[in-house]
């Protein structure tokens, strides 16, 4: 009889190896071969590991047949410092298992420094293009971003939930929503958490998600996706939505200290900046559109919203002004804000809503909601809806909210601005957009 026990399955890492503590010390590790290269007498490989890579120096007698680009091997031998070798350490081996061969070589060139492929090409070989290193890079980084936020927010008192993506109703009104036949009933892909995080906020108070949204846009621009990971909060009893800033830019903080910490590797691999999170400047909406305008010599065309030229401007702004790759702009017009959002007592053609920009990019939308059953169905009422049809998301207003706000940040924007991305698409692993199902 065999009991399974949850014992660790110990491997060699390539961090172990690049710490330095198992030099001239014997090793078994484990891996794909990204390059051999045959130098008559010696064999030069090229091991690639769950995080980097490692040459590898092998008498030509012990290569097994066959043994080619992206075989899968176990070898053993001693690390020993060798300042020509990448990293500046390499194995001697004396010992290699083939684990698996491929079929066929892969189709691209993962040894070259950059694939240098076009963004179609690239996305339609995603899953080998994402063995690249360059690629594996970027989504080392985005688990770093995305575990911050984890780590950061259960330090606060968050709770993670996880909430239905097949909803009744959508979140943020309009035509941008998925449709589906939900055995024989209307149904849709979620475009927020936002009315499950609110009712979570009566239960828990502090809430967060990590999960997919979906946006049934027909955009075909550098920065949309149609399904993108959303890093979502919602938190209860706040004094103003000054609150939920002070929360985000606390999270920015952790997360750039635990990617200088944690990451070096990569960011040093894609020659990633990180920015200073210190102190994020903000700026009144209308305030900002009439700054960047005069500044750099425009006309504002939208008086409502701001349009990707703006945004990048008021970036550039900030960035002379103040120093920051990052700004928060808050009291959006209220015509351009979803129902829920809270309107300014103070001027109730303003809410008291924000997004932030990085880089001249938005990467996050948030606000205060409304909490006051009365005012909630006074605005619905206004806009035009009919409030029997959320009636489950109204239940928590008439049974008593405290004062609330949260807010969203697309995870595949904020990858793609820190790493310097020139399309999201770049910042998925496997993107949606209006042409792309596959892979």
């Amino acid at each position: 009889m065999k009991f399974v026990t949850g014992a660790s399955i110990k491997t060699i890492t390539w961090q172990d190896l690049m710490g330095g503590g198992r030099n001239n010390r014997p090793v078994t590790v484990h891996g794909a071969v990204q390059l051999l290269r045959d130098m008559g007498g010696v064999a030069f490989l090229t091991l690639r590991m769950a995080r980097g890579t490692i040459q590898c120096v092998c008498p030509r007698s012990m290569l097994p047949p066959g043994l080619c680009p992206e075989s899968c091997v176990e070898l053993s031998g001693a690390a020993r410092e060798e300042p020509r070798a990448p990293g500046g350490l390499e194995i001697a081996v004396d010992g290699l298992t083939v684990l698996s061969r491929p079929a066929a070589p892969p189709p691209i060139p993962l040894g070259k420094k950059r694939l240098e492929l076009n963004l179609d090409t690239e996305l339609t070989l995603r899953p080998i293009a994402l063995r690249h290193r360059r690629e594996r890079a970027v989504f080392k980084i985005q688990e770093g971003l995305a575990r911050a936020f984890r780590d950061y927010l259960t330090g606060e008192n968050f709770t993670e939930v996880h909430t239905p993506k097949i909803v009744h109703a959508g979140a943020e009104g309009g035509s941008n929503i998925f449709k589906l036949d939900y055995f024989g009933k209307k149904a849709y892909l979620a475009q927020s958490p936002q009315f499950y995080k609110q009712t979570m906020v009566g239960a828990y108070e502090r809430v967060f998600e990590v999960g997919p949204v979906f946006r049934a846009e027909k955009h075909a621009t550098p920065r949309h996706l149609n399904e993108y990971t959303g890093l979502d909060l919602e938190m209860g009893y706040i004094r103003s939505f000054y609150d939920i800033m002070e929360v985000e830019a606390g999270y920015l903080r952790h997360a750039i200290d635990l990617l200088g910490r944690a990451y070096g590797p990569e960011l040093e691999l894609l020659g990633v900046e990180l920015p200073a999170v210190d102190r994020i400047p903000c700026l009144r909406f209308d305030d900002a559109k009439r700054l960047a305008a005069e500044t750099y010599g425009y006309q504002i065309r939208d008086p409502y919203d701001l349009e990707p030229e703006e945004e990048a401007h008021i970036g550039r702004y900030a960035k002379e002004k103040y120093g920051s790759d990052f700004v928060f702009i808050t009291h959006y017009p209220s015509k351009k804000r979803p129902f829920y959002a809270m309107d300014d007592p103070d001027d109730p053609r303003y809410t008291l809503s924000f997004d932030l920009l990085f880089r001249g990019m938005e990467v996050t939308t948030g606000g205060q909601r409304i909490h006051d059953y009365g005012d909630q169905l006074a605005k619905m009422e206004a806009r035009g809806m009919d409030p029997a049809e959320f009636e489950s998301y109204l239940m928590i207003h008439k049974h008593g909210m405290p004062p609330h706000g949260g807010l969203g940040i697309g995870l595949e924007r904020l990858t793609m601005k820190l790493c310097a991305l020139e399309n999201v698409r770049y910042a998925s692993l496997f993107p949606r957009d209006r042409s792309r199902l596959e892979p």
